[in-house]
C-alpha cells in the first residue's frame, strides 16, 4: 500500500503535500522553535547590553540553572509517560534541609550526597506508588504530596533556616571555583547520561511507548505501571541530587527552598517541545527550555526592563508552546494516510 501511494502522481499526490508541511511545522514547533527564540533573545542582548556576556554573568547563569536542569531531566521522563509531578518543589525543600541536617552530624559530604539522593528516591517512590499502584491521577497525588511535605516541613522547622553548617559542606570543601565547576559538570553529566539512555536503552524506549499508547506498550511486553513507578522514583532521586548541588552554594539553607521549581521545570520541558500528553520529546529540547527560561530574568535586568515582567513573558512563552503543539498535532493527525499509519503500527516493534 505504501508503494502504491508513493507512485501516485498529479492531483492524488498533491494530497500528501499538506502532510509533509504539517510534519515539518510540527518539528519546528518543538525544540527548534525554542532554539530560535533563545537565539533571538541572545542576539537582542548582544546588541543592546553586551555586558550580559561577561564571564562572571555567564558563570552565574550556568551555576544557578544547573539544579533546575537536573530536575527538568526527571520531569521530562515523567511527562513523556503522560504524567505530571508538581511536588518537586516541596521535595527539593525537604531534601535541602535533609542535606544540611545530615552534614551537621559530621557525615562525609559524599555520603550526604548519596543519602539525600536516596531520600529523594523514597519520596519519588511514594508518588509512583500512588499513581502506578493505586491509580490516583498524578496531578491529584502529587498535589497532595506537595501540600503535605511543604506544610510538614514548615511545622518541623518552624520556618527556621538550617544554620551552622560545617565548612567542608559549602562547595563540597573544594573551594568556590572547583565547587562551581562540580555543580555544572554534574548537571551536564546527568543530562548526557539520560539523553543517551532515552535514545539507546530499552528502558528509554519503554518510556516513549507508555506515553504514546500504554495499552499497546502492554501488549508489546512492557509493564506500564512499572515504567511509571520508575520515572517517578528517578524524578525524586534527581530532585535530591539537585537539592544538594544547590545547597552547597550557601552558608545557610532556607526551609522554603524550591518555591516555584515545579512550574519552572514543567515549563522548560513543554517549551522544549515535549508533548504534554506524552510520547514525544527530546532532552535537548529540555536543555534549550531551561536555558531560555533561565536567561530571561537576567536579560531583562541588563536591558533595563522591570524584572517583574519575567513571569509574564515566561507565561506567554509557555502558552505559545502548548498552543503550537496542539495545533500542529491536529494537523499531523488530519493529514496522516490511514493505510500507511496501519503499516507503521504493525511493524514499529521489529
Amino acid at each position: 500500500m505504501k508503494f502504491e501511494a508513493d507512485k501516485r502522481s498529479g492531483p492524488v499526490a498533491s494530497r500528501y503535500l499538506p502532510k509533509a508541511l504539517a510534519e515539518a511545522l510540527g518539528k519546528a514547533s518543538g525544540e527548534a522553535s525554542a532554539a530560535i527564540a533563545f537565539v533571538a533573545l541572545l542576539a537582542i542582548v548582544a546588541v543592546a547590553a553586551p555586558g550580559f556576556y561577561s564571564f562572571a554573568n555567564l558563570r552565574d547563569l550556568a551555576i544557578g540553572n544547573a539544579p533546575a536542569l537536573i530536575v527538568a531531566v526527571g520531569m521530562t521522563m515523567v511527562i513523556l509517560t503522560r504524567q505530571i509531578d508538581i511536588s518537586v518543589g516541596s521535595q527539593f525543600a525537604v531534601c535541602s534541609v535533609a542535606a544540611g541536617l545530615l552534614a551537621k552530624t559530621g557525615m562525609p559530604i559524599i555520603a550526604v550526597f548519596v543519602a539525600v539522593a536516596v531520600v529523594g528516591l523514597m519520596f519519588g517512590a511514594v508518588n509512583g506508588a500512588l499513581v502506578a499502584r493505586l491509580n490516583i491521577p498524578s496531578i491529584v497525588a502529587t498535589l497532595a504530596v506537595m501540600v503535605a511535605m511543604r506544610d510538614g516541613l514548615r511545622w518541623a522547622t518552624e520556618g527556621k533556616w538550617v544554620q551552622g553548617l560545617p565548612r567542608e559542606f559549602q562547595w563540597f570543601g573544594l573551594g568556590q571555583s572547583a565547587g562551581q565547576a562540580v555543580i555544572v559538570v554534574t548537571a551536564i553529566a546527568v543530562f548526557m547520561a539520560f539523553a543517551w539512555g532515552l535514545k539507546n536503552l530499552a528502558a528509554g524506549r519503554a518510556i516513549y511507548a507508555v506515553g504514546s499508547d500504554a495499552e499497546a506498550a502492554r501488549l508489546a511486553g512492557v509493564a506500564p505501571s512499572r515504567v511509571i513507578f520508575g520515572v517517578f522514583a528517578l524524578m525524586g532521586a534527581l530532585t535530591g541530587v539537585a537539592a544538594t548541588l544547590n545547597s552547597i552554594r550557601f552558608t545557610d539553607i532556607q526551609s522554603n527552598a524550591g518555591v516555584g521549581l515545579e512550574l519552572k521545570a514543567i515549563a522548560a520541558v513543554v517549551v522544549g517541545g515535549t508533548a504534554i500528553n506524552g510520547g514525544r520529546g527530546k532532552l535537548v529540547g529540555t536543555l534549550i527550555g531551561v536555558a531560555l527560561l533561565g536567561t530571561i530574568g537576567t536579560a531583562l535586568t541588563f536591558l533595563g526592563v522591570n524584572p517583574f515582567w519575567e513571569k509574564a513573558i515566561q507565561g506567554a512563552i509557555i502558552l505559545a508552546a502548548v498552543a503550537s503543539d496542539v495545533v500542529f498535532a491536529r494537523a499531523r493527525r488530519r493529514h496522516k494516510p490511514q493505510g500507511i499509519d496501519f503499516e507503521i503500527k504493525n511493524f514499529s516493534h521489529e
